[in-house]
């Protein structure tokens, strides 16, 4: 976005996604539309999951954190996308990109624990169904959802303490649309290998731990559903776990890409084509593909419109 370099380290300059001033406007329409759609219907699993008793088991609740983290991540990013697009410039602040890069690894860290937090849900479900009420009580589902949001908050302390101990005191223009840690870092004065290290390892720990978690819960689930003699109740099961399973393989896929992959110098374009997968169509998508092939959540947008339809009007 046609912007002076600085020198100064109190700002930088977000290139954005393009330089011509007719692709800006477009792209504004397009990431307001995403928007307006992401926080629409998020919200509508939010509500729904707390209007209908129904819903109110560990698997919606989790869902419901899930949407939760969505709307944060989306308006952490998408407003300032569309500030920027829509000035021509993309200037941000110092304490502005800090502000950004620590709210983006909040809920992108807690997303990450909360994924590995909803497959050993489903392993508990459908592997130990009869002790699952126990197991999974009211309390232990707070405690893993407050443990998902505390090691965002952790985490993300800790990353921008790494990233922001330095100084900025050469070029400040990045080769991107938000504040994206990895590449913020790469534009440090001095030394940074021991930052990019500790980043690597604590990237590795979010990444690696819920992973894990998914592919030994997913194994024990499809272990357990062949040994199922009724073809419905297997594809009940296989249905049931389907679309987290998709949601999985897109965030921890573009996740990966983006913080354990080699790193290009200066960051290329692609860094930026992924980015705008994780942040812009995966929260856009996710509640469409929870809610899609579900049942029990078309039940209960049912019971919504009919109580509506069926209030007296004054």
């Amino acid at each position: 976005m046609g912007a002076e370099n600085f020198t100064s380290a109190t700002e930088f300059v977000l290139e954005g996604l393009s330089n011509h001033r007719k692709t800006q406007l477009l792209l504004f329409g397009v990431i307001l539309l995403t928007y307006l759609l992401t926080v629409a219907g998020n919200a509508a699993v939010i509500l729904l999951v707390q209007s209908d008793s129904c819903l109110h088991t560990p698997m919606y609740f989790f869902l419901m954190n899930l949407s939760t983290i969505e709307i944060c991540y989306a308006t952490s990013t998408e407003p300032q996308m569309m500030a920027h697009l829509l000035a021509g410039n993309g200037i941000i602040s110092f304490t502005g990109c800090a502000l950004q890069v620590f709210a983006v690894l909040i809920m992108g860290t807690a997303e990450c624990f909360l994924l590995g937090v909803m497959a050993y849900d489903r392993f508990l479900a459908i592997f130990h169904p009869l002790t699952y009420a126990i197991t999974m009580s009211k309390a232990r589902q707070w405690q893993l959802a407050c443990t998902c949001w505390t090691a965002g908050i952790l985490f993300s302390m800790i990353y921008v303490c790494v990233t922001f101990r330095h100084s900025y005191c050469g070029s400040n223009r990045i080769n991107h649309f938000i504040c994206e840690m990895p590449v913020v870092l790469k534009l440090a004065c001095g030394d940074t290998r021991v930052s990019q290290a500790i980043v690597f390892v604590m990237a590795a720990i979010v990444l690696v731990i819920p992973v894990l978690v998914v592919l030994t819960s997913y194994g024990f689930i499809v272990f357990s559903v062949l040994k199922m003699r009724s073809t419905t109740s297997q594809r009940k099961a296989f249905s049931t776990c389907a679309s987290h399973l998709v949601v999985v393989t897109m965030f921890y896929g573009t996740i990966i890409s983006m913080y354990l992959s080699p790193r290009s110098n200066p960051p290329s374009n692609h860094d930026k084509r992924v980015a705008v997968f994780y942040t812009v169509v995966t929260p856009l998508l996710n509640p469409v593909i929870y809610t899609l092939r579900n049942k029990d959540v078309h039940g209960a947008a049912a019971k919504v419109l009919r109580r509506r339809h069926l209030e007296p009007k004054i």
